[in-house]
């Protein structure tokens, strides 16, 4: 792809490397930006600035938070003794959406994949053990991806959980296997978490 400018191709080039944007996809993008009022484009770029510097976690599930603590966990019309084990927050947001979940989320901030590197210290599961020991969750439902990174770090969590005397689910397989679960529609994701199984059944029929 030829530039006239470099100051445009600079920009292409770093739209580009946005997951699923093409060359040709960034370039309308960026040139749908320079027909842009200036205002227009300022606010854009305050916007994903004010965002970057000063999103934080919740320190309670690792939700993407204004506040230290999330307005999820913060709800007391919420059943904090129920605690959903997402990968990340898309899946907090996907879940959110089938309104269908009234407890709270534990968010791990990725999957135990050697492949790629990633062991389960690189992950938020102390914090979520911890919690279990202190004796403050009586249920955890397993929401990972239908894959076997999803798989593994759902029994590596089993293993360390195991000896408390807590329910352990995972949501039932209306979700197809090797799907992800922020692209399930909102009904059958609503029904997969209504309908969840025992943990251990799940590993029983594997």
């Amino acid at each position: 792809m030829e530039f006239s400018s470099k100051l445009l191709e600079n920009a292409v080039n770093e739209v580009a490397m946005l997951p699923g944007i093409g060359k040709r996809t960034a370039m309308r993008l960026v040139l749908h930006l320079l027909k842009q009022p200036s205002e227009q484009t300022q606010l854009l770029t305050e916007a994903l600035t004010k965002m970057r510097n000063e999103i934080i976690y919740c320190q309670n599930c690792h939700n993407i938070s204004d506040n230290t603590i999330c307005e999820i966990c913060n709800n007391t019309t919420r059943d904090h003794s129920i605690v959903c084990v997402v990968e990340d927050v898309r899946d907090v947001m996907a879940i959110e959406n089938t309104r269908m979940y009234k407890g709270i989320y534990h968010v791990l901030g990725g999957k135990i994949s050697p492949i790629e590197g990633i062991s389960p210290s690189q992950l938020n599961i102390i914090s979520l053990v911890e919690k279990v020991k202190q004796q403050k969750v009586s249920e955890i439902i397993f929401a990972l991806s239908s894959t076997m990174e999803g798989d593994t770090t759902n029994f590596y969590i089993f293993k360390q959980i195991k000896e408390f005397n807590i329910n352990v689910s995972t949501i039932a397989r209306g979700i197809s296997v090797g799907d992800e679960l922020e692209y399930a529609d909102e009904v059958t994701l609503g029904r997969s978490l209504l309908h969840r199984i025992p943990f251990e059944s799940s590993i029983k029929s594997m």
